[in-house]
Formats: structure tokens, C-alpha cells, sequence
């Protein structure tokens, strides 16, 4: 996919690790996306308000307010917006995970993942996007 294709989609990584964070941005970035992140499920949310993602990207497991919490505050306001949650603990999250999928657009990844499985992901939304 041409890279002018993909430039204005506007993502949203939430994850209380600094450091994972700031790879998938720049990755992303690199990529052609706009991106933007934040730390925890709350400022998350502050941030979907004023950036307006077309895709979030949010670990479920995060203090102050986590992934799924977050995602059903801006479900109020969206609530097909598509999501990719990550976590190193699948199995603690299975059944809320597994509603959430027959629900919403939303796929997961599961920690660690490699770099071309989230530009994979990104890009079949971004793909689906086009499509409508």
C-alpha cells in the first residue's frame, strides 16, 4: 500500500509502559500514521476527546483506569471504533476479550509481539477503512 494511502489515519497507542509505547509510535509514524499516545486508560480517553483517533491501540492491564474501561467510555461517543488490545496475560482477560470481539471491531495481541504483526493489523484496518 502506497504510503500517501495511509498519511492522514490517526491512531491512538495507550499503554503504561513508556518504552513499548513510544516503539509503536515511532514505528507507526514511520509507517505514514499520525499518532498519538498516552499513559493510562483516563488520559487516554482525554486524549480520544480532543484527537479524534480512527484506531486505538491500548494494553488492558494499565493502573488508574485500564484498556477495556476506557474503551467503554469512548464507545459512548463511537461505538464502532476499532480497537487492537494487547496484553501479556491473555487468559486472565479470555471471556472479556472474546465479548468484546463479537461486539466490536476489535483484534488482539498478545505480548510480546513482533513489530510486522501490529503493522499487519494496523494496516487491514486502515485497509477496511478505505473500503467503506
Amino acid at each position: 500500500m502506497p504510503r500517501e494511502a495511509h498519511l492522514h489515519l490517526k491512531v491512538l497507542v495507550v499503554d503504561d509502559n513508556d518504552r513499548l509505547a513510544f516503539i509503536i509510535q515511532t514505528l507507526l509514524e514511520a509507517a505514514g500514521y499520525e499518532v498519538r499516545t498516552a499513559q493510562d486508560g483516563r488520559v487516554g480517553y482525554l486524549t480520544y476527546l480532543i484527537f479524534k483517533p480512527e484506531l486505538i491501540i491500548a494494553d488492558l492491564q494499565m493502573p488508574v483506569q485500564s484498556g477495556l474501561e476506557m474503551m467503554k467510555e469512548i464507545r459512548r461517543h463511537d461505538p464502532q471504533i476499532p480497537a487492537i488490545y494487547m496484553t501479556g496475560d491473555f487468559d486472565t482477560f479470555r471471556s472479556l476479550v472474546e465479548e468484546e470481539k463479537r461486539r466490536y471491531p476489535v483484534r488482539f495481541l498478545e505480548k510480546p509481539f513482533s513489530s510486522r504483526e501490529i503493522l499487519r493489523l494496523v494496516s487491514d484496518f486502515e485497509r477496511r477503512r478505505l473500503q467503506q
